[in-house]
């Protein structure tokens, strides 16, 4: 690991003027020093999105003083690692994607890259439920269409109704040629693929990522792909079969659902990632239980008055909002209200994970895959089980399982706002017909995410543009999180770093010009 300290300039520059102490009196009123040069950023949230965007001004800003204010008592949002009895469970998410090269590169620059894991190589596959059963996902098959026509025909998650009308695929024109217009991830697979290629399939494999309605999932702002498959191969299962071709077969061959190589994670959690980037800031750049309450701009200079709830009043040259929309709507009620009214449509999931923690000799089940996916027409309460401990090493101790169970989501609300103990009994009711699990767990441990999942419905990417326009006649503001052009970890540190980087050069420019009068 690097040095804290003496190797890394910025961190010395930031630290040298960090200005704002760790505890701060009520109904302060905080400037930078005329005598000053230094240009302070404030970051309001401290997410994973808030700690990229933090990390790259500390260590590429010039001449910047960041400071990151954080409503709760911890860093990190969704990203919570907790260990127990040997036990490593993940409270957010669990992963992240290397396709998509922004966390990869992030831990390569923080030393970590060494403590990044692969899935393991065994039982690369999931499960979809039918009928109360746990039916394999076809090799080969990805999200909503098959790349292999073999393990598809003889799969037995369709009927032979289903998968004659999947392969009319192959047959059917182009839709609308327009990609500009946008379409649901429902209509858009009943148009391909027929009704239970979506309810079968499409439905519970999107249901894992987004936890959103089909009906009401743009197509567009989540899997542009499929349209582009369309658009150029006329045929889904046709652009599949194409792209299957070109890739590697170790990727492909033998998977299920997902490239389950593609999954990278810590071997000590998420967490690491959190605890690593905040080790990096300046201790004085971070306040913790600093909720903002509001925010002004002050139209004469650009600069903002950040006033938390406690009092504080902290002078900003430029800000970063990286909250939930309708948080950051909140405000920015009286800076701009149209940009406000832009905010509070991007509308929001709610969900819960649930670990539990068993002995391996009390699951019939042999656990031969990643975990599996439920159908809303199964009627169940799960949205989706992972078996933790098969799909990352060292998640469980020797003769222990670890699986997460989640609820709740856009089709589901009602499982969310349930007490504990009810929302226990219907899980293990869920545990117990699916993977035959009479015994109680180990322990349990309920975690609940109130409105943190945004929902990319029709419009979303005309909205995002709408939100932008609004934000060039702000240049010293940005907004950044996972509800604009992306909802994954690697999404979010880009949105933070471009965040950042461009805060940092419109502050620098300003005094290049100012120099120069």
């Amino acid at each position: 690991m690097e040095s804290q300290g003496c190797c890394n300039p910025g961190l010395q520059l930031a630290n040298a003027f960090s200005v704002l102490p760790r505890s701060l009196p009520s109904s302060a009123l905080f400037w930078r020093s005329t005598m000053s040069t230094m240009k302070r950023i404030i970051i309001i949230g401290g997410g994973i999105t808030g700690l990229a965007a933090a990390h790259w001004l500390v260590a590429h800003g010039k001449g910047t003083d960041v400071t990151v204010l954080e409503a709760r008592s911890r860093l990190g949002g969704t990203l919570q690692t907790e260990h127990r009895d040997e036990f490593v469970l993940e409270h957010g998410p669990d992963s992240f994607i290397s396709d998509k090269p922004e966390a990869v590169e992030l831990a390569k620059r923080l030393g970590i890259e060494s403590q990044l894991i692969e899935t393991n190589k065994e039982h690369r596959r999931s499960f979809i439920v039918r009928n109360g059963r746990l039916r394999p996902v076809p090799e080969g098959f990805q999200l909503l269409s098959p790349s292999r026509l073999w393990p598809f025909v003889t799969s037995d998650i369709f009927s032979w109704t289903g998968k004659a009308r999947m392969a009319l695929d192959l047959l059917l024109p182009r839709g609308n040629t327009n990609q500009n217009i946008d379409e649901s991830l429902a209509q858009f697979v009943r148009r391909r693929l027929g009704r239970e290629a979506l309810e079968r399939m499409a439905q519970p494999m999107v249901a894992g990522i987004y936890t959103a309605d089909p009906e009401r999932l743009s197509l567009r702002a989540t899997m542009p792909r499929f349209l582009e498959m369309e658009h150029t191969d006329r045929s889904v299962i046709l652009g599949m079969l194409k792209r299957a071709g070109t890739q590697d077969k170790a990727e492909t061959n033998g998977t299920s659902g997902a490239r389950y190589s593609l999954f990278l994670s810590f071997n000590r959690g998420m967490q690491t990632l959190v605890d690593e980037l905040s080790l990096r800031l300046p201790q004085e750049s971070v306040q913790l239980n600093a909720r903002v309450g509001s925010l002004r701009l002050d139209r004469s200079s650009g600069g903002w008055l950040v006033n938390t709830e406690s009092g504080v009043c902290i002078r900003a040259d430029a800000v970063c909002i990286a909250l939930p929309t309708y948080a950051a709507a909140q405000l920015l009620q009286e800076t701009d209200s149209k940009l406000s009214e832009e905010l509070k449509s991007i509308s929001y999931a709610s969900t819960a994970t649930v670990n539990l923690a068993y002995y391996r000799g009390d699951i019939p089940h042999p656990l031969d895959g990643f975990g599996f996916v439920v159908p809303f027409i199964e009627k169940r309460s799960l949205i989706a089980c992972t078996f933790s401990s098969v799909k990352f090493p060292g998640r469980a101790p020797n003769g222990s399982v670890l699986l997460r169970a989640f609820v709740g989501g856009a089709l589901q609300p009602d499982m969310f706002v349930l007490d504990e103990l009810r929302l226990l009994q219907l899980v293990q009711a869920d545990l117990r017909e699916l993977l035959g699990i009479e015994k109680a767990p180990l322990f349990s441990k309920v975690i609940r995410w109130p409105r943190s999942m945004p929902q990319y419905e029709i419009g979303h990417l005309d909205r995002v543009q709408r939100i932008e326009s609004h934000l060039i006649q702000l240049p010293t503001l940005k907004l950044a999180g996972n509800a604009y052009r992306g909802a994954g970890i690697p999404d979010c540190i880009r949105s933070g770093e471009k965040a950042a980087a461009a805060l940092s050069s419109f502050l620098e420019t300003e005094v290049i010009q100012n120099r120069e009068r």
